[in-house]
C-alpha cells in the first residue's frame, strides 16, 4: 500500500470545547471526502495537536478511537496512516477469469458509462474553482507530446482526470466506489490502452472527448457533461469491441499460416 504525506495546514483549529470527539469528527469527514486516501500518513502527534488547537493528550485519544475502528493504523517508530478502507472490488481469482474472458471488458464499461456519465453530471452542478483548476491542470498535461508517446503515463492521467471528476461531484459515496473501480482498472485488465492507440486517430479523439467533458463541467452544464462523459464511454466500448476483433483475426490468421 503506497504511502503518501499530507499537504501541512490540512486540518483546521478546534474552536470551543477541546474535545477529542471534535477531532475525530474532522477526520472522519476528511476520510469520506476523499481527501484522507488509504495509505496517507498523518503528521506526528505534537504536529496534529497544534493544527488542531487541542492537547496531545486530546489527539492521543482520537488517533486510538480512529484506530480501533480501523480508520487509521498507527504503527510505533513508523507514523499514522489512513488504513485500507475498501476490500478490492475484484478477487485475484476473478479478475485471473475475466483476462481469460476479455469480452467480459464490456460489462465493466458499460457499468462505467453510468457511473461516469452522473459524476459529470453533479461535478458540472458541485465543483469548485479548486476542482477546475484541477481538471485543466490535468488536460494541459495530456495534451503535452509525453503523454501522447508514453502509454504508462497517458494511462495514468486518464486514471487521474476521471478520479479527479468523482472527487468533483462531492458525492461520497460515489468517490470511494469509483477509486476502488480505478484502481482495478490500473492493473491495466480492462483495456490495453497501447492496442487501442494502435487505432486510426484514436488518441486524438479520446483528449478531445477529454476535454469536452471538462469544459461542459467547467462551464456548469451538467446536461453537456453527463452526455459527453456517456459519449466517450461509448467510444471506449467501440474501440475495444474493434481491439478485440483485430486480436482475434490475428489468430486465426496465425493459425492459418501454421496450416499452409
Amino acid at each position: 500500500m503506497k504511502r503518501q504525506p499530507t499537504p501541512k495546514a490540512l486540518f483546521d483549529p478546534i474552536a470551543n470545547e477541546s474535545l477529542a470527539d471534535v477531532a475525530v469528527r474532522q477526520i472522519e469527514e476528511l476520510i469520506l471526502g476523499g481527501v484522507l486516501t488509504e495509505g496517507m500518513v498523518l503528521p506526528g502527534e505534537r504536529d496534529l495537536a497544534e493544527q488542531l488547537g487541542i492537547s496531545r493528550p486530546k489527539v492521543r485519544e482520537a488517533l486510538k478511537y480512529l484506530a480501533d475502528c480501523k480508520l487509521l493504523k498507527i504503527v510505533p517508530n513508523e507514523g499514522i496512516y489512513v488504513d485500507k478502507l475498501g476490500g478490492d472490488a475484484m478477487s485475484p481469482a476473478l479478475i485471473e477469469l475475466y483476462k481469460r474472458h476479455p469480452e467480459a471488458i464490456q460489462d465493466n464499461l458499460e457499468y462505467r458509462r453510468e457511473q461516469e456519465g452522473f459524476a459529470a453530471r453533479l461535478a458540472a452542478q458541485r465543483a469548485t474553482p479548486e476542482d477546475h483548476l484541477a481538471l485543466n491542470q490535468i488536460i494541459a498535461a495530456m495534451s503535452e507530446p509525453d503523454p501522447q508517446q508514453d502509454l504508462a503515463l497517458a494511462s495514468e492521467l486518464d486514471l487521474k482526470l476521471h478520479l479527479t471528476i468523482a472527487f468533483a461531484s462531492h458525492n461520497r459515496t460515489l468517490i470511494h466506489m469509483m477509486s476502488s473501480l480505478y484502481r482495478m482498472n490500473r492493473s491495466a485488465l480492462f483495456y490495453n490502452r497501447g492496442e487501442l492507440m494502435n487505432l486510426d486517430q484514436a488518441s486524438e479523439n479520446l483528449l478531445q472527448q477529454h476535454k469536452d467533458i471538462v469544459d461542459a463541467i467547467c462551464a456548469g452544464q451538467p446536461t453537456q457533461a453527463e452526455e459527453a462523459a456517456k459519449a466517450h464511454i461509448d467510444y471506449v466500448i467501440d474501440l475495444v469491441d474493434s481491439s478485440l476483433k483485430q486480436r482475434d483475426r490475428q489468430a486465426l490468421s496465425r493459425k492459418r499460416k501454421g496450416l499452409s
